[in-house]
């Protein structure tokens, strides 16, 4: 299901979080669960990841992540703001050290001229850190393509975090 170099990107982060003896959680959108099931589908990965969050509609982000209805409103599920505050949010409803979020549009559809598809923004918290933001545009074709770059691009970034 996966390619290979998300495959080794996985293995990879659940080796760097058990070096350091740190708990995973996952807040995603538009990639439904695929960073966590790219983590999950690695022998071992129960040392290291707590747990991850679905948060496909606004509802889902306000309940489960504690964002208000109003910042989603006002700024856009898609946003940098919106990423900080899933990342945040993740750490702090989970007994995890270092969280990856995702928002974005995969497409098809769905786009704006403000927010084109493939548009996506990642971000990571650590409890007690700072979080870090990054935004890409994604040009392909599929949806599979864009969520698959979001997955590698998560999995990246949780790499770094963890370093």
């Amino acid at each position: 299901m996966f390619s290979l170099e998300i495959d080794t990107l996985a293995r990879l982060v659940i080796d760097d979080a058990r070096e350091k003896s740190l708990r995973i959680v996952t807040a995603e959108s538009c990639t439904g669960g695929l960073v966590a099931a790219a983590i999950c589908a690695i022998p071992g990965a129960s040392d290291v990841f707590e747990r991850g969050f679905v948060v496909y509609t606004n509802r889902a982000k306000q309940e489960l992540l504690g964002i208000s209805g109003d910042l989603i409103a006002d700024l856009g599920a898609v946003s940098e703001p919106i990423a900080r505050m899933m990342a945040e949010g993740a750490v702090e409803h989970s007994h995890a050290h270092v969280a990856v979020a995702i928002t974005g549009v995969a497409g098809p559809g769905g786009g704006s001229p403000m927010k084109p598809v493939g548009t996506v923004h990642f971000a990571t918290a650590r409890a007690n850190h700072s979080v870090q933001h990054r935004m890409e545009l994604f040009e392909f074709e599929t949806r599979w393509e864009v969520q698959m770059a979001a997955v590698q691009t998560a999995l990246e970034m949780l790499r770094e975090r963890l370093r």
